[in-house]
């Protein structure tokens, strides 16, 4: 079979906008492979993560390329067994998140599938990458006690295996420029969703709003057409102090941040944390759930007790009317970091022609 080394792969089957924004990065900074970029849409969830190899059928490029890179949402191993072509190519299937300890929304099915889809992956990868250790740790951790529940023909040492040929890899962030600060300037950055915990968040700033204490709020993120019950409520009880709201440009986004003093996650799932990790760049101080991601790279001290709600506003109470605590260090996950990080990954995995 005649690779060409030069041809990558890129395949997401779940085009979410931080999964779009890693695939541009990806591309814009790996310019020794000529990409081929196949990405289906961020939604439909249930049926991506089953159906990506039959949505892809007839639709993948003729040639056959050096190096795949996948992420967790494809099903690798049934692409590789529809088109055999592919089954000798080197590849990687990299993790932004995982199955088995992503929070089910009440609204959601239980299901077997989307995790047996990533553990099929998993095996079925030359090279298995995670953003965190938290999300590669979870990830095993999840395999195992799934596997135990199996009632017989159940093979030895799976997550051995997959631990054996994995690594952390975190996805690179452009740091942003420290700008004339606001002291007074809450952040919120993230999806307005269930599983990032907004009514925990909503409920802090209207006990803090209580106290008499001086703040403004910046609400930025992605929303739905409907808004979140939580946006709602703090647009009604508190107008005065919402200086940002909406979803924004990179540019006026990246100022806000620079003006931002403190940025609060109230995250149930976080596999790396890249709003928090850009605020965070800009000098803003991190308030988060002493949980998931972000033991890795926050002191105790940036950390209250997981939906908490009273530990939260009395952290920010006392930063307020005190002093903040100092910046915290993220330049191990600047670009510069770790696209070199990156690129000798990539590239350890070609194969001669």
């Amino acid at each position: 079979m005649n690779l060409d080394a030069s041809e990558a792969w890129l395949l997401s089957a779940y085009g979410a906008a931080s999964h779009r924004a890693w695939a541009d990065q990806l591309i814009a900074s790996q310019k020794a492979f000529a990409w081929q970029r196949l990405e289906l849409p961020g939604r439909h969830f249930a049926w991506r993560i089953r159906g990506n190899p039959l949505s892809w059928m007839d639709a993948l490029p003729t040639s056959t390329p050096g190096l795949i890179v996948a992420t967790s949402m494809v099903d690798l191993a049934t692409l590789k067994g529809l088109h055999p072509r592919l089954a000798a190519v080197p590849s990687l299937l990299y993790f932004h998140e995982n199955q088995f300890a992503y929070p089910e929304s009440p609204n959601q099915l239980a299901s077997l599938e989307p995790k047996m889809v990533q553990l099929y992956g998993a095996l079925a990868a030359d090279q298995v990458a995670f953003n965190s250790e938290y999300n590669r740790s979870s990830f095993l951790e999840g395999v195992d006690a799934m596997l135990a529940r199996f009632p017989d023909a159940v093979p030895a040492n799976v997550t051995k295996r997959i631990r054996d040929r994995s690594l952390v890899l975190p996805v690179p962030i452009d740091p942003v420029p420290a700008g004339k600060r606001d002291p007074r300037l809450i952040l919120w950055n993230h999806r307005w969703e269930y599983d990032k915990a907004p009514e925990v968040f909503t409920q802090a700033m209207v006990n803090l709003a209580a106290t008499g204490i001086d703040f403004r709020l910046a609400l930025l993120g992605d929303r739905g057409r409907v808004a979140h019950p939580a946006l709602v409520e703090l647009r009604r009880a508190m107008p005065d102090r919402i200086v940002a709201d909406g979803r924004i440009e990179v540019q006026p986004y990246r100022s806000v941040l620079a003006r931002s003093s403190i940025v609060v996650s109230t995250a149930r799932h976080e596999f790396q944390g890249l709003s928090v990790l850009e605020a965070a760049s800009a000098g803003a101080r991190p308030l988060v759930p002493d949980a998931l991601c972000y033991p890795e790279y926050l002191p105790a001290a940036y950390r209250y007790p997981a939906e908490d709600v009273y530990a939260l506003t009395q952290s920010i109470q006392q930063w307020l009317e005190g002093a903040l605590p100092p910046p915290v260090d993220v330049g191990r996950y600047a670009s510069a970091i770790l696209t070199p990080r990156w690129r000798e990954a990539l590239q350890s995995m070609l194969v001669d022609s």
